[in-house]
């Protein structure tokens, strides 16, 4: 007797900016999809559906994630923010003020991504993580100093193929001197 064929979908539930989606997927879906396709947060980008260019990037319990290549299954019971996420009320996130502030961008297509990926360098820097171009890695160092080279690095994932890159950096920059003040108050 042959075994009986096993599912190809469940029913999940997704946590997203701090709402609960319940969802059937195939178990092939990627978290991407799930959130354009069937939840209509198109905020997220497909770029190249393959992990290179960060256009889908999105903050998975705090850290970042290409979207593409995270299975929608797998983020189940995770918390997930998109960009659509990030602002409170008509309040910007800092990080997306700054975006804009600084002409952070220009067709506007990687953005989100890119917002979504600075918000995590400057938590990975202020947590003491080095990048490969820390020169001092040594724990008791602490931190380095959040210059343009450590941003261009730490930002290499996301890709923008308008060149805004000049304005991203001055963007995050002065996102983490913002954060940086308030947590030195």
């Amino acid at each position: 007797m042959a075994p009986a064929p096993s599912s190809t979908s469940s029913d999940i539930t997704l946590n997203i900016n701090g709402e609960k989606h319940a969802l059937p997927v195939d178990h092939r879906t990627t978290l991407l999809d799930a959130l354009r396709e069937r939840l209509d947060l198109t905020g997220t980008k497909k770029g190249c559906d393959q992990g290179q260019c960060g256009a889908c990037t999105v903050l998975l319990d705090g850290r970042r994630t290409v979207s593409c290549l995270q299975l929608a299954v797998a983020a189940e019971g995770r918390e997930i923010t998109t960009v659509e996420g990030l602002a409170e009320g008509e309040r910007l996130h800092p990080v997306q003020q700054a975006f804009l502030d600084l002409d952070g961008f220009q067709c506007g297509y990687c953005t989100p991504g890119q917002i979504c990926s600075a918000i995590a360098v400057i938590e990975e820097h202020a947590a003491g993580w080095p990048s490969a171009v820390t020169e001092d890695v040594r724990p008791e160092a602490g931190p380095p100093p959040l210059s343009a080279e450590e941003i261009r690095e730490r930002m290499s994932g996301n890709l923008c193929r308008c060149g805004a890159y000049v304005s991203i950096v001055q963007a995050v920059a002065r996102a983490a001197k913002a954060k940086a003040g308030e947590a030195a108050a």
